[in-house]
């Protein structure tokens, strides 16, 4: 049952509303409406014809298509390192998925908290909040990621207690000590998801010359992927093309093979995590060694990721109860304590 909230725009009219979060990821984009919870999760992406400029598909459908379209079909990611990268695209794409869970049109000119990473600038961070404007919304709010992911995992950061998250998205890991409701030091990286994808890509074309998509380096990375040492020993098959005949070709690659692909950019986050911390008043860092790191996001499901920074930064580190989801569920605890923000 869907509850509505009367809320008085502008002192005249009395319009039925409802506040939406949104987490507008570069891999993901998952939509929570106040009341109801999470209500779209889908890829993003966002298939259009070059010709027409008109969406074919986005989401999963589009994601169907990578890779596999025709001349005039472009699948394109409209979003990179966190950021929007192509403006025109996004807004098509936010449209869509808002209008995919607005049936009746029932969300009249909502209240939107977006999140985006820290660390961004202010031209990067007014694109994204005029992409939520465009899309009908009242008013627009943002958050940095990983302050709503702590608080999407649970964690009570409004004390003066030192909190570390280390949220590793799609175009970005965020990496950020909480306390007092705010962030005391953080880092943002373009190193996550994505570039571990392309790490593989990377691995098999100097190692076996095949040249493989973003999709099977995704399947290779999830099915066989490890980033700790002598952590797993799996196997998979892989096709591709043979870059010297030309032809389809299969190799067995193993999951030692994918933690060499994945090392250079695994210790890089480990590297910023590293000087987070160094840069951390001593109360609160002894507040993480009793409490220790939470890790979210959807990186942060690799194999093996947690026992590597524990074993690197000498501090205990807990993967969250629901790494994919963390930032959208921490919106809608956000919203529902909207007159935060509204302060801001």
């Amino acid at each position: 049952m869907v509850k509505y909230g009367i809320i008085n725009i502008d002192g005249d009219d009395i319009m039925f509303a409802k506040d939406i979060g949104i987490d507008l990821g570069t891999a993901n984009v998952l939509i929570y409406i106040k009341g109801q919870g999470i209500v779209l999760n889908e890829p993003s992406i966002v298939a259009i014809d070059s010709d027409t400029k008109k969406v074919l598909a986005v989401g999963s459908k589009a994601k169907e298509m990578l890779g596999r379209t025709p001349e005039k079909v472009q699948a394109i990611k409209p979003m990179k390192d966190g950021v929007i990268a192509d403006f025109e695209v996004t807004e098509m794409m936010l449209n869509s998925f808002i209008n995919s869970v607005n049936g009746k049109g029932f969300l009249s000119r909502p209240r939107i908290l977006i999140c985006c990473p820290s660390n961004i600038t202010q031209v990067e961070k007014n694109a994204i909040k005029e992409a939520a404007e465009r899309t009908g919304a009242r008013k627009v709010f943002l958050a940095e990621e990983p302050r709503v992911a702590a608080i999407g995992a649970g964690l009570d950061i409004s004390k003066p207690s030192g909190n570390m998250v280390i949220d590793v998205g799609g175009g970005t890991t965020d990496i950020a000590i909480l306390s007092l409701g705010d962030i005391v030091t953080s880092e943002s990286i373009k190193i996550a998801g994505n570039t571990f994808d392309n790490d593989i890509i990377k691995y098999l074309k100097d190692k076996y010359k095949l040249l493989v998509g973003d999709r099977t380096a995704e399947e290779i990375k999830l099915e066989i992927g490890s980033v700790y040492p002598e952590g797993r020993n799996d196997k998979m098959e892989v096709k591709g093309r043979d870059l010297v005949t030309g032809l389809p070709h299969t190799i067995t690659l193993c999951s030692e093979e994918v933690e060499e692909a994945l090392r250079e950019s695994v210790y890089t986050i480990i590297h910023s995590a590293k000087n987070v911390l160094e840069q951390t008043p001593p109360e609160l860092s002894a507040d993480i060694i009793d409490k220790g790191i939470i890790v979210t996001g959807g990186g942060a499901m690799i194999h093996g990721f947690d026992d590597l920074l524990a074993h690197e930064l000498k501090v205990p580190v807990f993967i969250a109860e629901s790494p994919l989801t963390c930032v959208v569920e921490g919106t809608g605890i956000l919203l529902d304590n909207i007159h935060l923000l509204e302060n801001k």
